[in-house]
């Protein structure tokens, strides 16, 4: 089969960049032994380590550079947003010679600290950088969530579909954001009418929050509330939160599915395999395994990274058991959105997507 995209495919794009932005980190030649007294420590964000992730994800992409350079790596986990500024402090007493911290939500913490510490370097995931020893990596996953939305509004039998949130904050909506913009555009361009069931960007305020990104048990009682106002496909941007839509889904006996994020679901959480439709996946693993290899290198990390649907930096993850059922016409038309998308054709609304877009 031909997948509507991969992101294995697409790994080797995290050298580029769009206009703009500063340069992306080189490839690491593989040394194993270069950067042995290099420490990499990581931050991660709620949801702990195992969030099948961003979180996860993350750590996947340090454990490779440990493997590549030979560097020296770790991790400090935050269970409430009051631990982001102590965990960053305790990895800049002990020496780490690069902090990465995990999510948009540390942005705040991460500048200051980087402020207050200018020779220390840091890298951090979903947020731009501010201060100059800051490596930002942002991903522009409205862009894939806006073909996961057209693709669930075509696969649809009911005619509704639903998404909720984590937290209400821009690397969580822009996912509903471009989501919604996706059905939006194949009802335009099919002259149906499928519903959202959770988010409508003009109304932020009223979007479905589980407040939590470790809570599957409210995970499955939003997603449930769902299914009993008739919607057939959830796309649960929440972390592990979600795991417990992908169970409701997969207890529905085959009425509903679910649609994944950050990673490809079927790898990071194969006992759902059967219900997700797709994943929105974003490189953060390469993205980070690549930073670390060039600090590690003692290269200079310069700008930030945007990863976007051209340079593979997101894209939708293979249809895994789903792949006979997405007709060959939906396909195309996927693929045809995808370039449109890329060339400015179709452009996204969402105020949510990184400045650089």
């Amino acid at each position: 089969m031909t997948t509507l995209m991969r992101l294995v495919a697409g790994a080797a794009g995290l050298s580029l960049l769009l206009a703009g932005c500063g340069s992306a980190p080189e490839e690491d030649s593989g040394s194993g032994t270069a950067a042995s007294d290099f420490s990499a420590c990581m931050v991660t964000d709620l949801g702990g380590i195992d969030d099948r992730s961003f979180n996860a994800s993350s750590w996947e992409g340090m454990q490779a550079a440990a493997k590549s350079t030979g560097a020296k790596v770790n991790y400090v986990v935050s269970t409430s947003e009051n631990d982001y500024v102590p965990n960053i402090t305790r990895l800049i007493s002990q020496k780490c010679d690069l902090i990465v911290s995990v999510g948009g939500l540390m942005a705040e913490a991460t500048s200051q600290a980087a402020k207050s510490n200018p020779d220390q370097k840091f890298a951090i995931v979903d947020s731009s950088s501010v201060p100059p020893n800051v490596y930002g990596m942002e991903f522009n996953t409205a862009q894939s969530s806006f073909l996961a939305g057209y693709l669930a509004a075509a696969m649809s039998k009911t005619g509704k579909v639903a998404t909720f949130g984590g937290l209400p904050i821009p690397p969580v909506t822009i996912f509903m954001d471009g989501f919604y913009e996706g059905v939006q555009y194949y009802n335009e361009q099919k002259d149906k009418d499928v519903k959202v069931l959770g988010w409508d960007p003009a109304k932020p305020k009223s979007g479905s929050m589980a407040n939590s990104f470790n809570d599957q048990a409210a995970g499955k009682r939003i997603a449930g509330n769902f299914i009993q106002q008739g919607a057939d496909i959830i796309f649960p941007v929440a972390g592990g939160t979600g795991l417990g839509a992908a169970a409701a889904a997969q207890e529905s006996g085959g009425k509903v599915s679910a649609i994944w994020v950050d990673t490809d679901g079927c790898v990071s959480a194969a006992q759902y395999c059967d219900v997700f439709l797709t994943s929105v996946m974003k490189s953060v693993a390469k993205a980070v395994q690549t930073t670390v290899e060039t600090a590690a290198k003692g290269q200079q990390l310069s700008g930030s990274y945007l990863g976007t649907l051209e340079n593979g930096g997101t894209g939708l993850a293979p249809f895994h058991q789903f792949e006979d059922k997405v007709p060959a016409e939906l396909k195309q038309e996927l693929e045809q959105i995808k370039q449109d998308i890329i060339s400015g054709k179709i452009k996204i609304k969402s105020a949510n997507q990184p400045k650089s877009s």
